[in-house]
């Protein structure tokens, strides 16, 4: 049988039909499995309690818009620099960490800066949305006291704030994969997903981060030594195959190493996230984000007694 191949001029990628093709089945019965699974959620879930409660963010998205726009702004005040460190900052890292794991472990990874800085990408946007969410209602407490407003916005801000800096990041390494002549594939243009998968993850955890510290400050402390200890345990300047055999079902327990891989995936390695990847990083995810709404909805009422 013939295969109908459709080949563009090799500039920056190639894309063979069937693979598109093949491409977009995995990807629609990732998110119909998506769909599914949240339409059995909502089953279980009063939905005409939590309907009103979430419309509220609607209503007060010029708040959301200010917040997000006073964050970012304050990180760079009186920088000279500015808004330019969101991009050095990855950047000098990366040359850090790569003069020492180059030289002193020399691990067999094809063109490690760009293997580095796309694991440290992500790991960055999840570690500054959750701890900034974890702070944000704290720091809140005053207009907390003062206005009637749904409280969550303030978590939300904070992620999304990490989101922007996320953004300037991401052409860090693409600036880093033009110098290394790292190759481009049309499947970065996927880089959305996984990063959408991180976001939704991030920002369940930020409100169950930002609930509990209200009641119980030293989960500040703990959570830095958590980071500390989970950016070890995530492949992110190491290759997975340097883990024995019989240890490697603990790193797949990382929800943060899915997501890791599944942008590397699409960003360095030019190839499209099984529908395992999907299901694996959606259910993560969206697990994360109910468990961060109960949670918080469940608690947001004792916290002006404790601000």
């Amino acid at each position: 049988m013939y295969l109908l191949q459709l080949k563009i001029p090799n500039l920056f990628f190639s894309i063979e039909e069937n693979e598109v093709w093949n491409s977009a089945r995995r990807l629609i019965l990732a998110f119909t499995v998506s769909i599914l699974f949240c339409g059995a959620i909502a089953a279980v879930i009063n939905w005409k309690k939590i309907r009103p409660y979430l419309s509220k963010l609607y209503k007060f998205r010029s708040l959301l818009y200010q917040l997000v726009k006073r964050d970012f702004k304050a990180k760079y005040k009186r920088s000279f620099l500015g808004i330019i460190w969101t991009i050095l900052n990855p950047l000098l890292t990366m040359l850090v960490l790569t003069i020492v794991f180059s030289s002193l472990f020399r691990f067999d990874i094809e063109n490690f800066p760009v293997y580095l800085l796309s694991g440290q990408l992500i790991f960055s946007f999840f570690s500054e949305a959750t701890t900034l969410s974890m702070g944000s209602i704290l720091s809140a407490g005053s207009l907390i006291k003062k206005v009637n407003l749904p409280k969550y916005i303030f978590p939300i801000s904070k992620v999304l704030s990490s989101l922007i800096n996320l953004f300037f990041s991401f052409l860090a390494l693409i600036i880093v994969m033009v110098i290394t002549r790292a190759p481009f594939s049309w499947t970065m243009l996927l880089a959305p997903l996984p990063i959408l998968y991180t976001l939704l993850f991030s920002l369940g955890v930020g409100l169950i981060l930002s609930a509990a510290v209200v009641f119980f400050r030293d989960m500040m402390y703990l959570y830095n030594i958590f980071l500390t200890i989970l950016v070890y345990l995530t492949p992110i300047f190491y290759p997975i195959s340097i883990i024995p055999d019989r240890f490697r079902f603990l790193v797949s327990l990382n929800p943060i190493y899915h997501f890791v891989e599944c942008f590397r995936t699409v960003a360095i390695y030019g190839g499209i996230p099984t529908l395992w990847q999907n299901v694996v990083c959606c259910l993560m995810s969206l697990a994360s984000l109910l468990a961060g709404l109960y949670v918080f909805y469940k608690k947001q009422d004792r916290f002006i007694l404790y601000i």
